[in-house]
């Protein structure tokens, strides 16, 4: 790409290191990456194909971090990544053939609840509470569900995940954001190779940006085991609405932007 000078793949660095910094604690680091390529002059397939590329440098080093300081251990998610694996497949091959419109009109009240959950549940996510699920039919309901979605559409997977993990296993909100780190990189993976495969990565802004990505997650992963839910928490509802905004926005049929605009008109 003639677009991509050095000046322009300097922001795409600071564009990485900064999404991986947000994702590592709460998810949405597309919000973040995804408008940067595109700025660049990517088409949205490119951009989405070349995000997969360098987001799964972010997650991957944010699992490791989470890993070695003992939040989560990977072997005991195999069945996790099994599930989300198999529902990231099946998401990125239908979304090459399906429109998500239903997607867009659903997922901002999803998001919306999502963050009054954590906003005004005080106690939630502080302390391990009683699971309302064995591990192998949670991973088997939400692997599938969320890894589709991921697979599908993506905005806001991070979140629904941290949600999952305190609201129906009561992991605190440490344990959980380790938790989606693994379930994050494993369909980022998945996706990236489909992506791949059909030529869709653009691999000097990827490369670029990954570097940014190391640096960010690992900075973000530390600083939420560092201040715990004090940061996990805050940053996990503003990011769940910055997303609702964005697709609200971004989506003139959405019911949300015709409320929005009827009301002030």
């Amino acid at each position: 790409m003639d677009s991509l000078t050095l000046e322009v793949l300097g922001w795409l660095f600071v564009a990485g290191l900064t999404g991986g910094f947000v994702d590592s604690i709460a998810g949405g680091g597309g919000l973040i990456s995804v408008p940067a390529l595109m700025m660049a002059g990517m088409n949205p397939v490119a951009a989405l194909a070349t995000n997969k590329a360098q987001a799964m440098f972010g997650s991957f080093t944010a699992t490791l971090t989470y890993a070695r300081k003992g939040h989560v251990n990977i072997a005991d998610m195999k069945w996790a990544i099994a599930f989300t694996a198999t529902g990231s497949i099946i998401g990125t091959i239908l979304v090459q053939v399906l429109a998500s419109d239903v997607m867009t009109q659903i997922i901002p009240f999803l998001l919306i609840g999502a963050a009054m959950y954590f906003l005004f549940g005080p106690k939630i996510g502080e302390i391990d509470r009683h699971h309302y699920l064995e591990q192998l039919p949670f991973y088997a309901i939400f692997g599938l569900t969320l890894g589709f979605y991921d697979g599908f559409f993506g905005p806001g997977t991070g979140s629904f995940w941290t949600l999952v993990f305190v609201a129906v296993l009561g992991f605190n909100m440490l344990k959980a954001t380790a938790h989606t780190k693994v379930v994050n990189f494993t369909s980022n993976f998945t996706s990236f190779l489909f992506f791949a495969f059909a030529g869709h990565v653009l691999w000097i802004p990827a490369l670029v940006m990954a570097g940014g990505q190391l640096i960010g997650a690992r900075l973000g992963a530390n600083t939420a085991m560092k201040h715990g839910t004090r940061v996990i928490r805050p940053l996990l509802v503003t990011v769940s609405l910055v997303i609702t905004a964005k697709l609200v926005y971004d989506d003139p049929d959405n019911i949300l932007h015709k409320l929005v605009i009827g009301w002030f008109s």
